[in-house]
C-alpha cells in the first residue's frame, strides 16, 4: 500500500492529506463506521436504526407511513448536517448538503411513484389516502344544519327527540325537565404524542344507580392541541328533582382514525388522557354556569400528577325556530406561510354573560387562498341567542401541527351597541366589508389590517321541527315486509324464528311486529299497513321477493288493519307460503319507492316508512344499495329490524352511520341517509328502548327531505298562500 508523505505539494489548505479528505464520508461508507463516529453520533444513528427497522414503533410515533417518510427527510438532513459539522471544512459542508438534497429528492420520488402505482392498481396506500381523502381537522364544525335533530346523531341518549317526546306525552307522561347544552374546553392536557401534540376528544357519560355508564355524547376531535375548546355541544335533559351524576373522559384519538366519524370510534383503541366527574346541578347552579374540574386517572386515585383541567359551561336550550344562512368571503388576507399561501378558516364565537367566549362554528379550510369564499353556513337562534348578542369572528391559517396562526379578528360593533348577526346583515345590505384587526398585548394598540370580511349572503329562515309538520297534517304511512327465507329455519321446528308456539308464546317476528307496531301505528294516520313478504315460495309455487301477506293478488298498496291485521296476515302466510330464498331486499324497496314516488303527483304531505324485519343474511347487497340510492330522492325512510342472533354486518353497512353515504354500482351517491337499523336482541337485553331505537333517526331523515325541497308545514303554506 503506497505511503504518501504529507508535503506542501499534496496538502490541502486545512492541512489534511488528499486520501484523508472528508473522513466522515469515508467512515459512513465503511463497515467500521461505528468505531469512527463520535459518541453523540452513535446515539443519533441508534435512533434512526430503531425508527427504520421497527415499523410498529414508527406507526406508533407518527401514525401513518407517509408522515414517517416526511420525518425521515428531516432525519436525513439532520444526520448529514451533523456529519458535515464533524468534517470541519467548507468542502465537507457542500458535499454533505448535496447528499442531503439528493436523499430528499429520492424519498419524494419514492412516495410519488408508490402512490401513482397503487392508484393505477386501484389500491391506495395508507399515506397517499391520507393526502387525498383525509380532511384532518379541515372540515366545518357546528351550525344549525349539522346540529343533531335526534338523540342518535351524537350518541346522545339523553338528548331531546321530538318524536319520542310526543309519543310519551300523548300517553300522559310529561317529564319535568329543562333541555341543557354543555360546552366543553380543556387546558394543560397531557401530551402523549412524540412528534406532535395530542388530538383530544371528550366523551360524556351519565352514571346510573347500579354503576353503569350511559354515553350521552361526544365532541369532535381537535388536532394537535393541548388546550382545546370544542365546538360540538352535548345536549342533556336537566331534571331538578333527581341527582344526575356525570362523568367526563378525554381521549387522544390516534391519527389513523381521524377520517372516521366520532360516534364510530372505539374508545378502547384511543389513548386515555384523563377523567373528571360532577353532578349536573353543580354546573347549572354556578353563577356563571361554568364549572372547572381537575382531570385525574381512571382508577379514581387523585395523584399529584397533572392531567389537566376541564371546564364545563351549561346553557339552557332556546326554543326558537329562527335561523340565518350566511356566506362569508375575505379579501387581501395576510400570507403567513413561507413556501405557499395561507390556508384560512373562520371561527365564530359568542360572548356569554361572564364576558368569556364560547365557540359556535368553524368553517372548512380553504387551501392556498388569500381571497377565500366559504360555503354558506346556518346558525340557529340557540347559537347566536339574539341579533344584539356580540360575536367574535377570527380568521386563522390552518397548520397540521395545531398551532393555527391568527390572521386577524373582527368584532361586530355598531355605534355604542355591540351587534353580531344584525351587524352582519347590515354588511350584506350595504355591500361593505369589516376590517380585520390583529390583537396586541397592549390594550388599545390593535393593528388594523388590510384584510376584510364580506357577507356574500344573508337569509333569515325558519327551522321547522318534526312536530310542526306532523301537527299541521303531514302523514307518515308505514309499510311492512317480513323475511320468509329458509335461513330462518323450518317453521315447524321449535328453534325456527318463525315457529308458532301453541302456548301462545310469541316468536321473534311476532315480538318485533307487536312491539314495533305500537310505535308505528301511533304515527300512521289511517293505521292501515301494506304488509308484504319476500323470499318465500307463494301459492302458485314460484319464489317471490315481494308478495302480499294476506294472499291477495294485484295491488301492493292495499293494507291490513292495524297490528292485529299484520299478525293475522303473517300467521296465514306461514300456512300457505314455503320458506325459500335467496334474501333479496331490492324488490320490496323498489315497490315502496314506487308508491312513495307516485304520491308526489297528488300529495306532498305524505312521507313513507318501510319496515323490513329480517334475520340478517342478505344476498343482493349491491342491488339493495342501488335501490336505496334511487330511493334517497323520495319521501321514504327504511327501518330494518334484525331478529335472531345472526351477523348483521351487512345491515350496518346499509345504515350509513359511518358518515359515508351509500354509492350505487354507477358511482351515484345517495342524496341522504334513509336507513335505520335496529337489532332486536339489543332491545330485549335492555340496552336500548324500542321507541328510542325506532325513532332516533326518523325525525332527522324526515326534516332533511323537507328542508332540502323547501317544503313547509301545511299551516305555513296556507298562511303564505292567503298573504
Amino acid at each position: 500500500m503506497p505511503n504518501h508523505k504529507k508535503t506542501k505539494a499534496n496538502m490541502v489548505p486545512n492541512g489534511t492529506a488528499p486520501e484523508d479528505f472528508s473522513p466522515q464520508i469515508k467512515a459512513f461508507r465503511t463497515k467500521k463506521m461505528a468505531k469512527q463516529i463520535p459518541g453523540n453520533m452513535k446515539a443519533v444513528l441508534r435512533v434512526i436504526y430503531i425508527f427504520f427497522h421497527f415499523p410498529k414503533l414508527g406507526e406508533r410515533l407518527q401514525g401513518l407511513w407517509l408522515e414517517r417518510i416526511i420525518v425521515y427527510k428531516y432525519i436525513y438532513i439532520f444526520f448529514f448536517a451533523m456529519m458535515a459539522v464533524g468534517g470541519g471544512d467548507a468542502d465537507g459542508w457542500v458535499c454533505m448538503m448535496v447528499a442531503a438534497g439528493a436523499c430528499w429528492w429520492w424519498l419524494s420520488v419514492v412516495v410519488a411513484v408508490n402512490c401513482e402505482t397503487k392508484r393505477k392498481m386501484n389500491t391506495t396506500p395508507k399515506g397517499c389516502e391520507t393526502k387525498r381523502k383525509r380532511r384532518g381537522g379541515k372540515q366545518a364544525v357546528g351550525g344549525a344544519h349539522l346540529r343533531p335533530t335526534s338523540a342518535a346523531d351524537h350518541h346522545n341518549v339523553s338528548g331531546q327527540n321530538d318524536a319520542v317526546d310526543f309519543f310519551f306525552k300523548s300517553r300522559g307522561l310529561h317529564a319535568l325537565f329543562t333541555q341543557i347544552e354543555l360546552s366543553l374546553s380543556a387546558s394543560k392536557l397531557r401530551d402523549l404524542d412524540i412528534a406532535s401534540k395530542s388530538d383530544p376528544m371528550a366523551v360524556v357519560y351519565a352514571k346510573k344507580r347500579d354503576g353503569r355508564l350511559d354515553e350521552i355524547g361526544r365532541t369532535e376531535v381537535i388536532m394537535n392541541n393541548l388546550n382545546p375548546a370544542w365546538i360540538g355541544k352535548i345536549s342533556i335533559a336537566f331534571q331538578f328533582e333527581i341527582v344526575q351524576p356525570l362523568l367526563f373522559r378525554v381521549y387522544d384519538v390516534d391519527t389513523k382514525y381521524h377520517n372516521i366519524p366520532v360516534k364510530m370510534l372505539k374508545l378502547e383503541d384511543q389513548d386515555f388522557l384523563g377523567e373528571a366527574s360532577c353532578v349536573l346541578s353543580e354546573i347549572v347552579t354556578k353563577q356563571n354556569r361554568t364549572l372547572t374540574l381537575k382531570l385525574h386517572n381512571n382508577y379514581g386515585l387523585r395523584v399529584s400528577r397533572n392531567f389537566g383541567i376541564l371546564s364545563v359551561h351549561a346553557e339552557e336550550t332556546v326554543a326558537s325556530k329562527s335561523a340565518v344562512e350566511i356566506a362569508f368571503r375575505c379579501s387581501y388576507l395576510q400570507n403567513v406561510d413561507l413556501f405557499s399561501k395561507s390556508d384560512p378558516f373562520l371561527r365564530i364565537s359568542r360572548i356569554v354573560e361572564s364576558g368569556n367566549s364560547v365557540p359556535i362554528y368553524k368553517t372548512e379550510v380553504i387551501n392556498n387562498n388569500l381571497n377565500p369564499i366559504w360555503r354558506p353556513i346556518t346558525l340557529s337562534m340557540q347559537q347566536f341567542v339574539s341579533k344584539e348578542n356580540p360575536l367574535i369572528i377570527e380568521c386563522f391559517d390552518f397548520n397540521t401541527s395545531g398551532n393555527h396562526v391568527l390572521m386577524g379578528f373582527s368584532i361586530s360593533v355598531i355605534s355604542k351597541i355591540q351587534k353580531s348577526v344584525g351587524d352582519l346583515e347590515k354588511l350584506h345590505q350595504e355591500r361593505t366589508g369589516a376590517t380585520f384587526m390583529l390583537p396586541s398585548t397592549q390594550r388599545g394598540h390593535d393593528k388594523v389590517l388590510k384584510s376584510q370580511l364580506f357577507v356574500e349572503k344573508f337569509v333569515e329562515q325558519e327551522q321547522y321541527s318534526f312536530l310542526d309538520y306532523i301537527s299541521s297534517g303531514f302523514e307518515l304511512n308505514f309499510m311492512v315486509a317480513v323475511d320468509f327465507t329458509a335461513s330462518n329455519g323450518n317453521p315447524r321446528n321449535p328453534n325456527s324464528l318463525h315457529y308458532i308456539d301453541p302456548s301462545g308464546r310469541l316468536n321473534s317476528y311476532q315480538q318485533a311486529i307487536t312491539e314495533i307496531g305500537e310505535v308505528i301505528q301511533f304515527y300512521d294516520s289511517d293505521r292501515r299497513f301494506p304488509a308484504w313478504g319476500f323470499g318465500g315460495k307463494t301459492f302458485d309455487g314460484t319464489v317471490s321477493h315481494c308478495f302480499n301477506l294476506n294472499g291477495r293478488a294485484g295491488s301492493f298498496e292495499v293494507g291490513v288493519d292495524g297490528v292485529e291485521g299484520i299478525m293475522a296476515a303473517y300467521a296465514s302466510a306461514l300456512n300457505n307460503v314455503s320458506l325459500a330464498g335467496p334474501t333479496l331486499f331490492g324488490q320490496v324497496i323498489n315497490t315502496a319507492a314506487r308508491i312513495a314516488g307516485q304520491s308526489l303527483s297528488y300529495d306532498r304531505s305524505k312521507y313513507f316508512v318501510l319496515l323490513i324485519i329480517t334475520d340478517g343474511v342478505l344476498t343482493d347487497l349491491q342491488e339493495t344499495k342501488d335501490a336505496l340510492v334511487r330511493a334517497s330522492d323520495l319521501p321514504l325512510s327504511i327501518l330494518i329490524v334484525g331478529v335472531g342472533g345472526a351477523d348483521f354486518t351487512q345491515m350496518e353497512i346499509l345504515d350509513a352511520d359511518n358518515g359515508r353515504r351509500l354509492e350505487s354500482s354507477t358511482d351515484r351517491v345517495a342524496t341522504r341517509d334513509i336507513v335505520q337499523f335496529v337489532p332486536m336482541r339489543e332491545v330485549h337485553s335492555g340496552q336500548i328502548s324500542v321507541v328510542q331505537a325506532l325513532l332516533e333517526e326518523l325525525p332527522g331523515q324526515f326534516l332533511t327531505y323537507m328542508r332540502c325541497r323547501d317544503i313547509k308545514p301545511l299551516n305555513v303554506q296556507m298562511a303564505q298562500t292567503c298573504a
